[in-house]
């Protein structure tokens, strides 16, 4: 049960950063186009402003996909020269510290959101761009990789505990062993 719910979220995932990734090719060639058109003595203008929103969204849609493909970067100097029921523990302990990472960072996200929306905030910039258009799907890709977080914690701290510790490889282990694996 738990490999199906992963593996589904992984699938959800790749969905997701394939959308974030459109838009973020979206937004190169916008910015693209906007140099090009700077050479002639015109321009879109405000394409800075709209890249740093696209990248602060990127940024935080991106976590959670990279967290199912064990892209996070790790340092495994005792954790590799351990057995693997040692391993999970190591890799639920790392993520039970990244879930409540995350969700410190989500949690701290709202109030930032919740002004901007209450008091109507704008970029000082020419583009005036209300601020609650950028942070709410900003603080939504960071609750989204919050609840990942923890799912994916609870999901193989289940397979431990139902005595299938070598399960939790694929799932929470380090990509570096992954590679050996298979």
């Amino acid at each position: 049960m738990e490999l199906l719910l992963i593996d589904r979220l992984r699938r959800l995932n790749r969905a997701i950063a394939l959308l974030v990734g459109l838009g973020l090719l979206g937004m190169a060639a916008f910015v693209v186009i906007d140099i090009g058109l700077r050479q002639v003595h015109a321009s879109f203008g405000g394409s800075e402003e709209l890249a740093g929103y696209a990248m602060a969204l990127v940024s935080s849609w991106g976590m959670a996909y990279t967290l199912l493909e064990l892209g996070h970067i790790r340092i495994d100097l005792l954790r590799s020269r351990c057995g693997s029921l040692a391993r999970a523990f190591f890799d639920v302990f790392s993520m039970a510290v990244m879930s409540g990472v995350v969700l410190t960072i989500a949690i701290k996200c709202w109030p930032v959101v919740e002004r901007a929306i209450t008091n109507g905030s704008r970029a000082n910039t020419p583009l005036a761009t209300p601020l609650a258009w950028v942070q709410v799907p900003w603080f939504a890709g960071w609750v989204w990789f919050a609840l990942m977080s923890c799912i994916v914690t609870l999901a193989a701290l289940s397979l431990i505990l139902r005595g299938r510790a070598a399960e939790t490889e694929p799932v929470i282990g380090a990509f570096a062993e992954q590679d050996g694996l298979q």
